[in-house]
């Protein structure tokens, strides 16, 4: 009897050439430099004459007061802006889902902050965060607080980050939510308003396990970008992290041991520890995830 033969696209020589170009691209600047990265974790500082030297450079970097501080800072804002960002762009997303006047424009103004450059939008909550004549502490100073130094004050400096990095995320949150709630289907809400189950109960019983799968992508990637944030750092505090380097994070350390101090190795073997830490933590935080939504 002759086998049945099923159709499959990368079992077809014309599916892999088309595939080559991105493949190539990939290769080189994706998994070329994670390699390239393992490589220098475990050899000297000399970025010309490298010498292998094993572990050696993982103590020394263990042993930095700053890597400590940095991962600190990067873990209380990743836990910090994560959160809130989703929390908040799950409350606005269903309000957008409703069936209010100008929706449209408010999605579109929603979604403007994502094409909008970091750098740009940092100088602006610059302005916005100064302690003299910024916005912030002008609408403060009608309850009768401030003014206060985001920006100047280290005691204020992780503030003014968590503000920045939950707004700067919101854009991307909102859009992804309400494309996962327009595709619930609305028959299950019909159901539920002929039981008479109340708005929270819809959203408990229907609304959230319906957007699991979406919440479990948004939690995953938005704490990947978190600890990996440098960007929103370097705009907000004019290229330094924040006073004092009080704000240094993970990634803003390895910057200076690489193209500061030239300590090749040694920033290498940083990047690789915060690699494993994030594919831990990425493990870790998808097995709460699911378990919660069990």
């Amino acid at each position: 009897m002759k086998k049945k033969m099923t159709y499959r696209a990368e079992s077809t020589n014309k599916a892999w050439l088309f595939l080559l170009p991105a493949l190539f691209f990939i290769l080189v600047f994706n998994v070329y430099p994670l390699f390239r990265t393992f490589y220098m974790a475990v050899h000297s500082n000399n970025i010309l004459k490298p010498e292998f030297v094993g572990l050696a450079n993982f103590p020394a970097v263990f042993h930095d007061k700053l890597f400590i501080l940095a991962m600190k800072n990067t873990l209380i804002y990743s836990i910090t802006v994560v959160p809130l960002s989703i929390i908040i762009s799950m409350f606005i997303a269903l309000i957008l889902n409703e069936k209010i006047r100008g929706n449209k424009f408010f999605e579109t103004i929603f979604f403007i902050p994502y094409l909008t450059s970091v750098i740009a939008v940092g100088i602006v909550f610059r302005y916005l965060f100064n302690g003299q004549y910024g916005f912030i502490n002008h609408m403060l100073s009608f309850i009768g607080v401030g003014p206060i130094e985001f920006l100047n004050n280290p005691d204020y400096n992780m503030l003014a980050a968590i503000i920045f990095g939950v707004w700067n995320g919101l854009a991307f949150n909102i859009i992804v939510i309400l494309a996962g709630l327009r595709g619930i289907d609305k028959d299950y809400y019909k159901i539920a308003d002929t039981f008479g189950a109340s708005g929270w109960e819809q959203f408990k019983k229907i609304t959230l396990p319906q957007l699991t799968n979406i919440i479990t992508f948004l939690f995953l990637t938005s704490f990947i970008a978190s600890f990996k944030v440098y960007n929103q750092i370097f705009a907000l505090f004019n290229g330094k992290a924040g006073v004092g380097n009080r704000l240094v994070t993970a990634v803003f350390y390895i910057y200076k041991k690489f193209y500061v101090e030239y300590r090749y190795g040694q920033a290498m073997a940083a990047a690789v520890i915060l690699f494993l830490f994030l594919l831990v933590m990425t493990f870790v935080q998808r097995a709460i995830i699911r378990k919660i939504a069990r």
